[in-house]
């Protein structure tokens, strides 16, 4: 893995938004958090494919690519934001020229929703480490949430050197509403379980190289030129360990998902599953498919372990997840925790 530079004071974040862009409702909110980054040190280059926010992007897919396009060739930069995720990203990958990135320095991309739509595409093409996070959006300076409150610091690690995050105590499904309040934060209300839905033979640990991201777009990456899993894998002595979180597919979607999973061996190729809490609704109707009866039905027959509703994706908070760091993931006296080794 090339992992870029640690993010710390005077690192540069260009923000561009290659997915939704940021509609007026949310302007306060995106000021606000840029404020405070500034504040704290670093140095924010704004895009122009960035406000406004119109059939679901920010710009037609050219723009959004050409602006992302020269803010990687761009070796003033240290990182890439959106804003936030959306629902389009996958529309900019074939306008993207990786035999030209293959040349240039490293920047981290970080995010969550459909910016691991990019990432992903990233880190496994290029071997870039991008970072599974919160959002550009979530970082106001006065968020109490741990694993929110602590991204920035996560990412000013140095390459050799480790991190470790634990289990939130609660989550919470709903987010906080920056309409009404710029500074709105989380207000966790909900008790935090993370599982084993399949355990370890031996022991309770877990060690591999991360890949995963936003289940809903990542379904239509796999065994694509862009998600070549089986290569990437075999470029990890230490095995792959991939995460997914679901946000909008019903328990019957996530049925045809992991089925379509099975028939092209997606599943063959990482040593365990890691996977966030569902945010799609179950019903209370008791004839009905609910996301937990889905995963134990076609998940625990994959031949590894599977650990769920961790803390990842759209029912935060989120942990920050590094693609290509080497995780060990252990439950010790009760208390989850994961440590990742940028090696």
């Amino acid at each position: 893995m090339i992992y870029p530079a640690p993010l710390e004071q005077g690192s540069v974040i260009a923000v561009t938004a290659f997915s939704s862009g940021i509609n007026d409702a949310a302007k306060g909110r995106y000021q606000l958090v840029v404020t405070d980054l500034k504040e704290k040190g670093y140095v924010i280059i704004e895009g122009k494919c960035l406000m406004g926010n119109s059939k679901h992007v920010s710009a037609p897919a050219a723009q959004r690519a050409d602006e992302l396009m020269s803010f990687l060739l761009d070796d003033t930069l240290d990182a890439i934001a959106a804003p936030w995720g959306g629902e389009l990203a996958m529309e900019i990958l074939p306008l993207l020229d990786f035999d030209h990135l293959k040349k240039v320095k490293p920047k981290w991309l970080f995010g969550f929703s459909d910016i691991s739509t990019l990432m992903v595409v990233m880190s496994t093409k290029l071997n870039w480490a991008t970072a599974h996070s919160p959002n550009l959006m979530n970082l106001v300076a006065n968020e109490t949430e741990t694993l929110t409150a602590n991204f920035l610091t996560n990412m000013a690690t140095k390459t050799g050197a480790s991190f470790t995050q634990y289990a939130s105590q609660q989550h919470t499904d709903k987010w906080p509403d920056s309409r009404i309040n710029s500074a709105a934060i989380l207000e966790p209300y909900l008790k935090t379980n993370w599982r084993w839905l399949v355990s370890p033979q031996n022991g309770s640990c877990l060690e591999g190289r991360l890949i995963g991201g936003c289940w809903d777009t990542l379904i239509h990456l796999f065994d694509t030129p862009y998600l070549d899993l089986k290569r990437y894998a075999k470029e990890c002595d230490e095995g792959v360990i991939l995460y997914l979180e679901n946000v909008e597919m019903s328990p019957a979607d996530l049925v045809r998902s992991i089925l379509s999973m099975k028939f092209k061996g997606v599943f063959t190729h990482p040593k365990a599953v890691l996977l966030g809490r569902s945010a799609y609704p179950d019903t209370h109707d008791k004839d009905d498919l609910t996301y937990h009866e889905v995963i134990k039905r076609h998940l625990s027959d994959l031949g590894i372990p599977v650990l769920i509703d961790m803390d990842i994706g759209h029912v935060p908070p989120n942990l920050t997840l590094i693609n290509g760091a080497l995780a060990r993931i252990s439950c010790e006296e009760g208390s989850w925790k994961l440590t990742q080794s940028l090696t």
